[in-house]
């Protein structure tokens, strides 16, 4: 009886331990086909390395690009970036580095602008060996001054941010635990406790909770919609912010892919880069893989329950590896990724939005 009693124990251990291997798997999309499919053509290669977010103001048609030549993740050492401007009316496509002048360590990650009058707001996560901070600039023309930087207790392990004016905005921390076993299961078990915190100016309040790995982050001001990405959950998460900035949850939408950087278009419909194998991603960003596959995907959001998911682009990586971010413009993506040394700007076949890109032919200029 106590032996058949232990190899039950046993057994169940076992088919406990198999599940808990196959679970880790299936929700990582390790077993997904990866298939070459995007409907267009390269139109340039840019020389920045890891171009991991790009954000674009349609109104006055240039790109914003936070880059860090990162050589693997978790860091070693302290990794430097910039962040780098592309007039999108010159076809050249011509990055001009705008931190030059920056003389603080610097290895930007999310980023977002927003305009008031003639200057943007600028916001950049950033990575140091002292510490993670949040960078604002201020934007006029081509030349961008540094205003300060925020260091708080609540931006912990900060992955992305949304301004909403030049002073309060939404940030995600894409973990709660630094290491360790709780740190692990994080990552492969989809541990869901990574968060959204707002920033009213002064004070820092969590305002969503329960996420496994937030990441990126937008805000719908028409609609008043937040949207995160939750790419250890293949779900974006659809947020009504309240009149006092609170959220309140309204649905998730299943990605069935590793969701990333969320950008917009000129209907407001998401654009968003992504792994389509997180396995895959993990071991590319350690440094044990080459490449990591690729995908953008593109989501009309409707209502609650009324949306449409569109891929748009998948490749093995061996092109552009671990996606992180598609930005459109006009027929134009613009589509940046963790560690490689250039980023790609894609021209659909298609125009991937009514509003059309800005053209010297027919128009002046805007002011810089």
């Amino acid at each position: 009886m106590k032996k058949n009693l232990k190899k039950r124990v046993l057994f169940s251990i076992l088919l406990l331990l198999a599940m808990y291997i196959a679970n880790i798997f299936i929700s990582t999309g390790f077993f997904r086909t990866i298939e070459n499919t995007f409907d267009g053509s390269i139109l340039q290669e840019i020389k920045i390395a890891g171009a991991e977010d790009i954000t674009i103001s349609q109104t006055d048609h240039f790109a914003i690009v936070s880059a860090t030549a990162r050589k693997k993740i978790p860091t070693t050492q302290q990794e430097n970036g910039g962040l780098y401007y592309i007039d999108l009316t010159d076809t050249n496509y011509q990055p001009i580095v705008l931190t030059k002048n920056f003389e603080k360590p610097f290895a930007p990650h999310g980023i977002s602008i927003f305009k008031k009058d003639s200057s943007y707001t600028v916001a950049a996560i950033n990575h140091t060996k002292e510490g993670e901070f949040i960078e604002i600039f201020e934007l006029i023309g081509r030349e961008l001054t540094h205003q300060k930087t925020l260091k708080n207790e609540r931006i912990f392990s900060p992955n992305d941010l949304v301004l909403l004016d030049e002073n309060r905005f939404y940030f995600t921390n894409d973990h709660k635990y630094k290491e360790g076993i709780l740190r692990l299961a994080e990552d492969y078990l989809g541990l869901a406790v990574s968060n959204v915190v707002y920033y009213d100016g002064e004070n820092y309040s969590e305002v969503a909770d329960g996420i496994a790995y937030a990441n990126g982050i937008n805000y719908d001001v028409k609609r008043r919609l937040l949207f995160v990405a939750s790419p250890r959950d293949f779900l974006v998460k659809v947020y009504q912010k309240n009149e006092d900035h609170t959220l309140t949850f309204i649905e998730n939408i299943d990605c069935k892919t590793g969701v990333d950087n969320i950008e917009f278009d000129t209907e407001n419909t998401l654009w968003i880069g992504a792994h389509p194998s997180l396995l895959d991603f993990n071991a590319y960003a350690k440094g044990d893989k080459a490449i990591a596959p690729s995908e953008i995907i593109k989501i009309n959001y409707i209502e609650k329950g009324n949306y449409n998911l569109e891929q748009v682009y998948m490749e093995d990586g061996s092109t552009m590896a671990a996606a992180t971010v598609a930005a459109p413009y006009g027929n134009l993506i613009l589509a940046g990724n963790v560690m490689d040394a250039q980023f790609l700007i894609l021209k659909s076949n298609e125009l991937l939005s009514k509003k059309q890109p800005f053209s010297k032919k027919k128009t002046t200029p805007p002011p810089q």
